[in-house]
């Protein structure tokens, strides 16, 4: 089939690689020309594991190319997908839907009578049946098509997902979706049909539950700080039971990322909208928690400094807001960074792939080329992005160039005993 991807992204061109690789033909269209240049170029401007190679083997094959005429989109395919950002809007807890209106508004004007426009987006319930009644007045029609990516595993996610939902209200647009993803199907993978409300409501209520079971466990890492428990071995225990499992049980410093910390906002903004807002308020408590859990990575760092940031030298492992990653969107790692800086100390920071996005965002930050030039003669040292070389760390690593040994783990993934028996004050979130 010939398709289009409308917005090159972070979604967009792990899309449209994906469906190269599936065999269609695609066209990638983003008004960034400084993107569109170097994705031609098959190179990806952001880090992904597995996508460069997806991208590069693609466009040499000719399967695969980028330019910005959304007019020629409407000449090249009869199916388009959607794939533009959804951002929060500032000030607001509510979504930015100016892209998503954008891109439909100029791809409309260009689609052949009959195109499929398919909605990839995140976006408030509410917005396909709307946006459906302008594809129809064009001739064409929507389908929703909810993205589930986790960064890190993108490809996979494309290719061999846990499941597909489409809504749609006509059939023969759906099934024109359906053989794109033919290939897919034919594997096995789970198809839900529905309607527009329930496939936008999807993405974001899994998100919610999901920030909501990360949060759960972070609230009882803040009791068992009090009471002398230990967090880890408590999620171990309930993640036993199949009813709870162990996946987004591990307590730390919580979740950030593009995703998780506006979905759910939008998603409490969109439910005042209608009038349900206390269905959701629960979501509210959620964010408050996931925020708390970077401040008390602060004060335990005050604590380990003698109850006094200021003027201390502080060693910062990680800048992503998770590891195989140099999304910084919402990153707690930075938050924490600055916040410590702010309390007046020297903090110097390193990550394996996303010191150039943090440099551009926190410039008043200090960056080293590696783990010994962030941690030297530091007081203190913060693990905060659970990246595979932090976590292979081991004490006498880091001992010589330390002034002095504390070390501080938001992941709760290094071996407390271990670096204790080393000689090191070793502190982490929600254990004794």
């Amino acid at each position: 089939m010939k398709l289009s991807v409308i917005g090159t992204g972070y979604l967009g061109a792990t899309h449209a690689a994906a469906m190269a690789e599936l065999g269609h033909e695609v066209l990638g269209i983003d008004v960034d020309e400084t993107k569109v240049a170097r994705l031609s170029a098959g190179q990806v401007p952001f880090y992904e594991p597995g996508l460069p190679e997806l991208l590069s083997k693609h466009v040499e094959s000719g399967a695969l190319r980028f330019g910005t005429s959304i007019a020629e989109a409407g000449e090249f395919a009869d199916l388009h997908f959607v794939c533009v950002g959804t951002p929060q809007k500032p000030g607001e807890l509510a979504a930015d839907m100016t892209y998503v209106d954008a891109a439909f508004t100029a791809l409309l004007e260009h689609v052949r009578p009959g195109a499929v426009l398919v909605g990839k987006s995140t976006v408030p319930v509410g917005t396909a049946a709307r946006l459906a009644q302008q594809c129809a007045a064009a001739g064409g029609a929507l389908v929703w098509n909810p993205e589930f990516l986790r960064e890190g595993f993108a490809v996979e996610d494309t290719l061999r997902p846990d499941r597909i939902v489409i809504g749609a209200e006509d059939d023969d647009a759906r099934a024109v979706l359906e053989r794109a993803y033919e290939s897919i199907l034919a594997t096995g993978t789970p198809l839900v049909v529905t309607d527009f409300p329930t496939a936008e409501l999807v993405k974001v209520a899994a998100n919610s539950f999901l920030a909501t079971k990360i949060s759960f466990i972070n609230a009882m890492a803040e009791i068992c700080e009090v009471t002398g428990g230990d967090v880890t071995k408590l999620a171990e225990a309930i993640g036993h039971d199949d009813r709870i499992g162990k996946k987004f049980l591990r307590a730390g410093l919580g979740f950030g990322g593009g995703c998780l910390p506006k979905d759910i906002r939008a998603f409490m903004a969109r439910a005042g909208e209608l009038g349900v807002d206390q269905a959701v308020a629960f979501l509210k408590n959620v964010d408050e928690i996931n925020q708390r859990r970077r401040a008390r990575m602060v004060d335990l760092a005050r604590e380990m400094c003698g109850d006094s940031l200021a003027g201390r030298r502080v060693g910062i492992l990680g800048a992503a807001f998770k590891p195989d990653s140099d999304d910084i969107r919402d990153s707690p790692a930075l938050d924490v960074a600055f916040a410590i800086q702010r309390s007046g100390a020297a903090v110097r920071v390193y990550d394996p792939q996303a010191m150039g996005n943090a440099k551009d965002s926190y410039p008043t930050l200090a960056y080293a080329p590696s783990i010994l030039d962030a941690c030297d003669d530091a007081d203190v040292v913060l693990h905060l992005t659970e990246w595979a070389e932090f976590r292979s760390l081991q004490p006498d690593d880091l001992a010589s160039v330390v002034r002095a040994k504390n070390m501080l783990d938001g992941r709760n993934v290094l071996d407390p005993q271990h670096w204790r028996a080393e000689g090191w004050h070793f502190r982490a979130l929600g254990r004794p």
